[in-house]
């Protein structure tokens, strides 16, 4: 439930008549705010997926979570409860929560977690952003369960920069396990080896037709034909990369992370976990079904995943077969809420060359594209629906599993809608790793992994630990000693071929630390993410918190600063918020460190994370007032020390 009240934001001064002052306010855009409060009560909730009932973790009983709709220039603050029995922390992801660390949410990080009977209210206000974001839990694998969207309205007033769609609607991708996904965290942490797989695939809350007792609920998308809708995609998953796939449609892309993008059109989407994708599609095919499809991107050889396909439908309002009445609209509505605004104001693009032209992207283009390795026709589970009579929806081209030619594609189309200032020249400079390790160990029930090792992962060489009895902000806050240390490596210790399939086996073990990066208030920080092949190369969804930057570059191999500079786009770089490392190769981001603070840099995979793929920036306050950290507020959770 939310409630809101208004105020000014702005007062103009305007000395000309009375005449020219009424006409230049009236023709002005209303600049008024928002305050907006929820209440998000975690709790457990009995749900039914792929023939089972379970208790999971949800806020307000509902999964997907409930969505939040503010504008640009809101203040927002969300009570959360908590009535279940793990800790809890809540993120807002991809909020630049300026000076204000203290609502960021990761645990440990910024704040000790909510204990189950307590409470803690975030506050923060949404400055010069607009578009798809999200928020989800930040401890342990909560997540899983515990997320939903974030759409941020642009100001009253501020159009779109594209034709204002007719409807909206956000896609949250997720996966689900027949297990609680809190058992499957700790059985991996106690044997050792690498937590197991997902059971499936869903498109808001759904695994869809093609998995079994789920055609019932599956999603149901309802348009009318010639009308444009906004999709909102966001890839809640923990541990998947994922390829989506509209049948019958070309999706046009406008905004990647809550940054508007240059319009591409696209038969398929890539979104690592933690990115959110817009596209605009327009219903100009015949009307009817069509199914919009999920599956995974596996860019890691030999390794196990999640093979489901999860589908929603898109479903023409008076189309053969479909419903009349609004019985889908609802059903739909019910589990994802409605959609808002798109984008965000600044500049997002692309990784290719610097100033390319608008491209079309038409989807696979790599050996085994335009497969689609589900059930033809309606899955045996989609019968007995009495809405779904008539002909079966139709089926997307989905790229292969490995497609990483299609991949690549996508990404590198993304572009800024016009020319950017991109921040130079660097001054603090952090070249890192990105990867797996493997901790030796004496065989047995505690050493499982590969080999019989336990599985980890490591930025150069660290494989990050958190604390566990104060947040590294409030460490950092108050000069308590003994929780961190500021000597993160800006460089590998060692420096070899990265990316060889065949790195030496004493260059597979990292070592465990709290090691933080500082960086001084105003600097122009670049951050080399590079994959290595150590176990296994895979793509690496890089996220870092209280900042978007501008991703300069990507490609293969091993980066070389003199050979890879003309690679560099400086002209419509993609702001991101998230960003994927490619398998076996690497990427150049870059931003200006104005935002004081501790903030979390790690790969968005779950599973990676909690292996210790991940790092964190303390950001020094400035000079002046405004360039510090707020003081923390008074309900901070208690830690306990």
């Amino acid at each position: 439930m939310a409630t809101t009240t208004r105020g000014p934001v702005t007062m103009r001064l305007c000395f000309f008549s009375a005449a020219a002052l009424f006409l230049l306010c009236f023709l002005l855009p209303a600049a008024v705010a928002e305050e907006r409060f929820y209440e998000f009560v975690v709790q457990e909730t009995l749900v039914k997926r792929l023939c089972n009932t379970q208790k999971i973790i949800t806020v307000n009983g509902q999964f997907p979570g409930p969505t939040i709709e503010v504008y640009d220039g809101d203040t927002v603050a969300i009570r959360a409860v908590n009535m279940a029995r793990y800790n809890v922390t809540l993120h807002w992801h991809g909020l630049r929560q300026l000076r204000n660390g203290w609502a960021d949410g990761p645990e440990f990080v910024t704040q000790c977690p909510i204990r189950p009977g307590g409470s803690y209210t975030y506050r923060f206000a949404i400055q010069g952003q607009e578009g798809t974001l999200w928020w989800h839990a930040h401890s342990s694998w909560l997540r899983a369960t515990v997320h939903g969207a974030l759409l941020i309205r642009p100001r009253p007033g501020v159009p779109y920069p594209f034709p204002k769609p007719h409807s909206e609607f956000p896609v949250i991708l997720a996966e689900w396990w027949r297990r609680d996904p809190i058992a499957v965290l700790r059985q991996s942490m106690i044997t050792g080896a690498p937590p197991n797989v997902s059971d499936a695939i869903l498109i808001n809350g759904q695994p869809g037709d093609f998995l079994e007792c789920s055609a019932q609920e599956t999603s149901i998308i309802p348009v009318a034909a010639g009308e444009t809708t906004l999709l909102r995609i966001i890839n809640a998953a923990m541990n998947t990369e994922l390829f989506v796939s509209l049948a019958g449609h070309k999706m046009t892309v406008v905004a990647a992370d809550a940054m508007y993008t240059k319009p591409f059109e696209t038969t398929v989407v890539l979104l690592g976990p933690g990115q959110t994708t817009d596209v605009l599609v327009t219903a100009h095919a015949a009307p009817g079904r069509y199914y919009l499809a999920a599956r995974a991107y596996a860019s890691a050889q030999g390794v196990p995943f999640d093979n489901t396909t999860a589908t929603a439908i898109f479903q023409y309002k008076g189309g053969a077969g479909c419903p009349t009445t609004a019985a889908g609209a609802g059903a739909a509505g019910a589990v994802a809420g409605a959609g808002v605004g798109a984008g965000a104001a600044g500049g997002a693009g692309a990784v290719a060359g610097a100033g390319a032209g608008a491209s079309t992207f038409n989807g696979p283009t790599g050996a085994g594209a335009n497969t689609f390795n589900g059930p033809l026709g309606r899955s045996k589970y989609s019968g007995g629906n009495p809405g779904r009579a008539g002909p079966a929806p139709m089926l997307p081209y989905l790229p292969a599993y490995n497609d990483t030619n299609t991949a690549t594609a996508f990404s590198n189309s993304i572009r800024s809608p016009a020319p950017v200032k991109v921040p130079g020249p660097v001054t603090q400079e952090v070249f890192t790793t990105v990867g797996f390790g493997l901790f030796n160990c004496r065989p047995g029930p505690f050493c499982q992994g590969p080999n019989n090792t336990r599985f980890g992962a490591s930025m150069n060489n660290v494989s990050f630990q958190l604390p566990n009895t104060v947040s590294l902000l409030q460490a950092h806050y108050h000069h308590i000693p003994g929780v961190f240390t500021d000597d993160f490596p800006p460089m590998p210790p060692v420096f070899f071929d990265f990316t060889s399939q065949n790195v030496p086996r004493a260059l597979w073990q990292p070592v465990k630390g709290t090691k933080l990066y500082r960086v001084k208030y105003g600097a122009v920080v670049q951050i080399v993410f590079q994959d290595t092949g150590i176990f296994a190369a895979e793509e690496h969804p890089m996220h870092i918190h209280g900042y978007h930057f501008y991703v300069l570059a990507t490609g293969f191999g091993n980066y070389d600063p003199v050979r890879d500079a003309h690679k560099f786009n400086l002209v419509d770089p993609p702001s991101r918020n998230t960003i994927g490392v490619p398998v076996g190769g690497w990427a150049v981001v870059r931003f200006v460190a104005d935002n004081p603070g501790v903030w979390l840099v790690h790969c968005h995979i779950d599973a990676h994370l909690t292996g210790g793929l991940g790092m964190a920036l303390l950001v020094e306050d400035g000079e002046a007032e405004l360039e510090a950290t707020m003081a923390p507020p008074l309900d901070l959770p208690l830690c306990v020390l």
